[in-house]
């Protein structure tokens, strides 16, 4: 075994013995009886358990900006959108010992620890803003504060995320990026129920739009009743 041969085996160890007793009581010993390595061998390639996490969450973020696709508003938009909602989902759920860790609401007493999570949290926070201000460059997401749009998002994605890794039976994978691009393109809230409710009608059984007079023309006005003499200003 090379040393980028042995340095990947540490890291797949890591990611396995976080998973399975979380970053706080993990121990360099497990890691390297996991590894099959010298504990002399782990301190060659990492300085403590420390350094060990913050590969981890580098390598996961760095396939978060590689997953993302810049949109090219010529084309399908939709699909872009999703297809970029499908493959941030897709690097969260494939990596579930770090995704767990990451979306941990205890970060424990760990100062340099809570330190790692908040870094790789601002990061990930910045590149959705990028994003989202150069879909409104684009003309595809709409005007406001791209640093709440980007917490709202992301706050949506980590709790489906959390609440799914908890579940027994988790989601499928395509119903969260179904619901999340569903929610992030038309919200759930409706100011108008009469018009929320007719929406939810089978397609043939709504009501026709109301006719609208063409531009220029205009409305034309009611008859008066048979039998009744219309009004005039001398009567």
């Amino acid at each position: 075994m090379d040393k980028a041969e042995r340095r990947q085996a540490l890291l797949r160890a890591a990611r396995t013995v976080f998973s399975e007793k979380g970053y706080h009581e993990a121990k360099v010993d497990d890691i390297v009886a996991l590894a099959k390595v010298a504990k002399g061998t782990f301190y060659l390639y990492f300085p403590d358990k420390r350094s060990v996490f913050g590969e981890l969450v580098r390598g996961l973020f760095s396939r978060l900006g590689g997953a993302i696709l810049r949109v090219d508003p010529s084309a399908d938009v939709e699909a872009q959108v999703k297809h970029n909602i499908r493959a941030i989902v897709a690097v969260l759920l494939d990596d579930p010992a770090l995704t767990s860790i990451l979306l941990s609401h205890a970060a424990g007493l760990d100062p340099a620890f809570v330190k790692e999570l908040r870094a790789f949290r601002q990061e990930v926070k910045l590149l959705l803003q990028q994003s989202l201000a150069e879909g409104q460059r684009l003309g595809v997401i709409e005007p406001g504060d791209t640093e709440l749009y980007a917490t709202f998002t992301i706050g949506a994605l980590k709790e489906v995320l959390f609440e799914n890794a908890l579940e027994e039976q988790a989601r499928p994978r395509e119903r969260i990026v179904t619901a999340l691009h569903d929610f992030l393109r038309r919200g759930y809230l409706r100011m108008d129920p009469a018009a929320g409710l007719e929406a939810r009608r089978p397609e043939g059984e709504r009501a026709a739009p109301a006719a609208r007079d063409a531009p220029g023309e205009a409305p034309e006005r009611a008859s008066p009743p048979r039998g009744r003499r219309a009004r005039s200003r001398g009567d």
